[in-house]
């Protein structure tokens, strides 16, 4: 079984998640327009609290790990999005999402990079993410972290793999 542990990259400190982050989570999380992709809505803090505690507690599959991070800035010191693996049969399922104010300046890919780099070293040699196809933002993350996308789909998503 593998924990998220911290992970530090130029810029950025990926901290392992906990329950007591919900409340600056569902701020950064906030925007209706981070879900165009992803679905669903903003949660507020009592709903991020009580996904974080099933999380916290892991998966009821003893052969998978949940492994969720939270990405600080550091020269800004404050929270700015998420990172996720779900690590199981060799291998690491992948996401990341940052906040609206923070996009555009490379710290998705940043964090993934940084994430993927982790799970090597963890030792998993197959890593994959699932991009909606008209997300070309997600797109750029993927590829800055190594992967490729694949001709398979998922629930319409282009899996991408490396």
């Amino acid at each position: 079984m593998i924990k998220a542990e911290s992970v530090r990259t130029d810029r950025l400190d990926l901290v392992p998640l906990r329950v007591g982050h919900a409340e600056e989570m569902a701020v950064v999380l906030g925007d209706p327009a981070l879900h165009v992709f992803i679905g669903g809505e903003p949660e507020g803090v009592d709903e991020l609290r009580a996904r974080y505690v099933r999380w916290d507690a892991g998966s009821p599959d003893p052969a998978v790990s949940w492994c969720n991070w939270v990405v600080r800035l550091r020269a800004e010191g404050c929270l700015v999005g998420t990172v996720q693996a779900t690590v199981g049969g060799g291998g690491a399922e992948v996401s990341w999402v940052v906040g609206t104010p923070w996009q555009g300046r490379g710290i998705a890919a940043e964090a993934a990079r940084g994430l993927v780099a982790w799970l090597r070293e963890q030792g998993l040699a197959k890593v994959v993410a699932h991009v909606h196809p008209d997300h070309a933002a997600s797109a750029a993350v993927a590829a800055a972290a190594g992967l490729a996308p694949t001709d398979r789909r998922q629930d319409g998503e282009v899996r991408w793999e490396g």
